[in-house]
């Protein structure tokens, strides 16, 4: 019987347990979008994940979205995250770099100054979001032309071959949460009349065409992707989510993505995990408030391969430790999720300590 603790290939990648650590926005990188020191101990200490996925990262200055969020899109970003890569290594974990381009989610205080804002369409997202000068309303994004488009695809490429160059064992695509990938699916986001909008596989090409960028990068045994439809975070709408996501799914499933990392949501529109389950035939990684016992069982039942944890490796940097010795987690401070500095990002101790 196979369970959160025994060995999982995912393509390319050999993970020593089935438990993976989830992306999550930190806002710790510094005024250049580099990962720090502080960013090597926080992914050290969390090395004894299976798997750890990155917190979302820029393939390009537009595709920033919030404060101090980290890169991959130049030299010095590529050499800062080879450090923490090296650090993971040796702590003997894996890694992989989520690929995250927030679209019209955004605003120009968190980005630099000759950065845009764009979308597939100039739909402003009624949201607010975090900036240092506080709330602001979302940015009015500019409408990608349609011979921008490949220059787009091009980026989550580069951005691609930067991370495997940084030392990462693969890539994700952060393909919900009502980012670009995500704006490009949906109806409400995405009123094009081109060969990207209107009919479904239109509004699924972008998604496929960055995709395969990233396999040419990177091989389809290092790719995966995350997805949560009907997900309504960020403003975003589609009419009928579970066509959409059926239709993606039916799309990118002859494509051997190493995984397919989906957020169920109890309350949602969708049964995500059923429509997954229904649509993929490669690994499932299978999110969202898992305590350790259910997440153990539904590996043994063969629901999915592996199970990701967000917020309990937060507090927790020993959690695969406290979860197979029935170690009581400790909760975080939801005041220091996104604040600057070492206070409630890398001081949370193991429970050895």
């Amino acid at each position: 019987m196979q369970t959160l603790f025994t060995p999982l290939q995912l393509g390319e990648i050999a993970l020593a347990n089935r438990i993976v650590m989830a992306p999550m926005t930190r806002s710790r990188a510094n005024e250049n979008d580099e990962p720090t020191a502080l960013h090597v101990e926080y992914y050290r200490q969390r090395a004894s994940a299976g798997l750890i996925i990155t917190e979302g990262v820029q393939p390009s200055k537009n595709g920033k979205g919030y404060c101090r969020t980290p890169g991959i899109y130049n030299a010095a970003h590529i050499h800062a995250w080879q450090s923490v890569t090296d650090a993971v290594h040796a702590a003997g974990g894996k890694i992989v770099m989520q690929i995250m381009h927030c679209g019209r989610v955004g605003h120009p205080d968190n980005k630099a100054s000759d950065a845009e804002t764009v979308a597939p369409s100039a739909i402003a997202a009624n949201a607010k979001i975090f900036t240092e000068q506080g709330m602001q309303p979302m940015a009015m994004p500019r409408a990608l032309r349609t011979e921008e488009i490949a220059g787009v695809i091009a980026e989550y490429r580069q951005a691609t071959a930067n991370a495997l160059a940084a030392g990462c064992d693969g890539v994700e695509l952060h393909c919900t949460s009502g980012y670009l990938p995500a704006q490009f699916l949906s109806t409400g986001t995405n009123q094009r009349n081109d060969a990207y909008g209107g009919s479904l596989p239109n509004r699924l090409r972008f998604v496929r065409e960055v995709l395969q960028a990233m396999i040419d990068e990177a091989g389809a045994g290092r790719v995966g992707i995350r997805i949560c439809p009907g997900n309504p975070f960020n403003d975003l709408h589609d009419d009928n989510p579970a066509e959409t996501f059926a239709g993606l799914l039916d799309a990118i499933n002859p494509m051997g993505l190493a995984y397919l990392h989906v957020i169920r949501m109890p309350a949602g529109p969708v049964d995500n995990l059923a429509l997954a389950r229904q649509h993929f035939s490669g690994p499932l990684i299978v999110n969202d408030s898992y305590s350790g016992e259910e997440a153990d069982q539904t590996i043994a039942r063969g629901e999915a391969a592996a199970v990701s944890f967000g917020r309990p490796f937060i507090a927790n940097p020993d959690l695969p430790q406290r979860l197979q010795q029935g170690i009581t987690l400790a909760a975080f401070d939801p005041a220091t999720l996104y604040t600057a500095g070492a206070q409630g990002y890398t001081d949370y101790p193991a429970a050895n300590a």
